[in-house]
């Protein structure tokens, strides 16, 4: 196991449709309206910009990202991460009776030098909390579903 590698998946159930769903999640300059976690993001231009979250532990993450795939259709939105966390991560949205199944994976290296000087020990903290903030996420955003 490489000490600086993660990988990520959560599951979220939306009342939504898939389509509106996608709507909310390609727009990440909103993200900081809905998601706590998501302090800043700052569009650089179309398909790349900057953003700044944190969770429960006292530092912030800052990333570049750029949009890879963004199909409407098959409901999938992918980018590449550099910055504080190299590597990717993607929304794969299907239709359910309910509204909506949302997979998010994500994998990354850890480049932040604080995450990497404690990255054996603290991995369990890191972990839980990228946790709570896909836990904040997922609340933040079934809440904007239901203004949109």
């Amino acid at each position: 196991m490489d000490r600086y590698h993660y990988r990520f998946r959560s599951v979220w159930r939306l009342a939504a449709p898939p389509d509106a769903v996608h709507g909310v999640l390609e727009r990440a300059e909103d993200y900081p309206q809905w998601w706590p976690q998501v302090r800043e993001v700052v569009p650089h231009d179309d398909t790349t910009g900057t953003a700044r979250f944190r969770s429960v532990l006292p530092y912030d993450l800052v990333v570049t990202v750029r949009a890879r795939r963004n199909d409407p259709v098959a409901h999938v939105l992918e980018a590449g991460l550099g910055g504080d966390l190299e590597g990717w991560f993607r929304w794969t949205l299907t239709a359910e009776p309910a509204g909506t199944h949302a997979l998010y994976e994500q994998e990354v290296e850890v480049r932040n030098p604080l995450m990497r000087r404690f990255a054996l020990p603290a991995r369990p903290l890191f972990r839980a909390n990228h946790a709570l903030m896909m836990r904040g996420g997922r609340r933040g955003l079934a809440a904007r579903l239901r203004r949109v």
